[in-house]
């Protein structure tokens, strides 16, 4: 929107056409959904704790987490609205990614309200019931994959990129919307499972959206493409501004997620920035990266996988408790060495997500 304004205005005076620079909007988007997560913040936390929207917590969890029990949830409200106003005042809203993007952040910021209202609010144990939700997953990520496979307009935008080599693609076809399909989705969950201790899932969340921010903005620009073998994707760049929307929004939450949290994301939060991730990383073709740099949304979402299995299959856990990060907690680490120490592991696959664009 003022991507726009400063357009015509500098027809008027050319200092205008500053705020055309991709840099310059990335920066005042950062800025801006800080400036508004931590302005509304305190606002927002205020409101969920007069309406009684509390944390419900499982009493066979531990019991540490006992007295978090009523604390503000469904803050990822706070996050949504802090990266959609900053994307449309500094995004350039000509831009179909920017709308795709936006779009499947906010089905799955829906999908993850209706499930959070269903707990906290009618009291449902079970929330949405999950083969609703799934459901409405698979039509946000579908309608997602089948709009970006009808705008593709070169190959390599349907190609499977493998990092660590040079001009490997693997064309996919009509399997691409299969792909596309299974890394929103998939992404949107593993976050959410992710989400289990004070400031876990932000930061891990933060880190790979900059870093994707990275890899949009040297997608959409044709020769830092070409000298680093990656695809050019024509408008990837502008992706940008959304990810620093969402570095922004992040951080601002952050401030009162942070241990002890005065408010918590809830499914609104962590369904919508793993679907945000899935998708930018599929626009920018870096699939394979994703899996690296969200190493531990990926080992989150194994344990669970395979604890479920392993007692369906033997009638043993192979954890004492998951999401891994509780099995931590119940050998009696305590709840900040777990976070810190899985947001230091992030940190490490995010820059080794980022080494793939020089070691080809």
């Amino acid at each position: 929107m003022l991507y726009w304004l400063a357009d015509i205005l500098s027809a008027y005076y050319s200092g205008f056409g500053v705020f055309k620079y991709l840099t310059l909007r990335a920066i005042l988007g950062v800025l801006t959904a800080l400036a508004f997560s931590l302005w509304f913040g305190p606002i927002f936390i205020r409101k969920l704790s007069f309406h009684q929207i509390g944390q419900a917590v499982r009493d066979d969890g531990p019991q540490s987490h006992l007295s978090k029990a009523g604390t503000p949830t469904m803050g990822g409200g706070l996050i949504l609205a802090a990266i959609a106003i900053s994307t449309l005042l500094w995004g350039d809203l000509t831009n179909a990614y920017v709308w795709i993007v936006l779009g499947v952040t906010l089905s799955f910021g829906a999908v993850g309200w209706v499930d959070d209202y269903r707990k906290v609010v009618e009291k449902h144990s079970r929330g949405l019931p999950a083969k609703w939700k799934y459901f409405w997953q698979s039509v946000f990520g579908l309608g997602a994959a089948i709009a970006l496979y009808m705008m593709a307009k070169t190959p390599v935008e349907t190609s499977l990129i493998v990092p660590f080599f040079k001009n490997v693609a693997i064309p996919l076809g009509v399997f691409f919307i299969v792909l596309t399909y299974l890394v929103i989705v998939g992404t949107s969950n593993a976050v959410n499972l992710t989400d289990g201790l004070d400031g876990l899932a932000i930061m891990p969340t933060v880190m790979v959206g900059a870093a994707l921010g990275v890899f949009a903005y040297l997608s959409g620009h044709a020769e830092f493409a070409r000298y680093l073998h990656i695809p050019f994707i024509r408008g990837s760049g502008e992706l940008v501004v959304f990810t620093s929307a969402l570095v922004g929004a992040g951080l601002g939450f952050l401030w009162f997620n942070t241990y002890p949290a005065q408010v918590f994301m809830g499914d609104v939060g962590a369904l919508a920035l793993g679907a945000a991730l899935g998708v930018i990383a599929v626009i920018v073709r870096q699939e394979i990266v994703l899996f690296i740099m969200g190493g531990v949304f990926v080992m989150e979402t194994v344990s669970v996988i395979l604890q479920v299995g392993s007692y369906k299959l033997t009638g043993r856990r192979i954890f004492r408790m998951a999401p891994i990060h509780h099995h931590f907690e119940l050998k009696g680490w305590p709840e900040p060495r777990v976070i810190v120490r899985f947001w230091i592991i992030s940190l490490i696959l995010v820059l080794i997500g980022l080494a793939t664009l020089k070691i080809r």
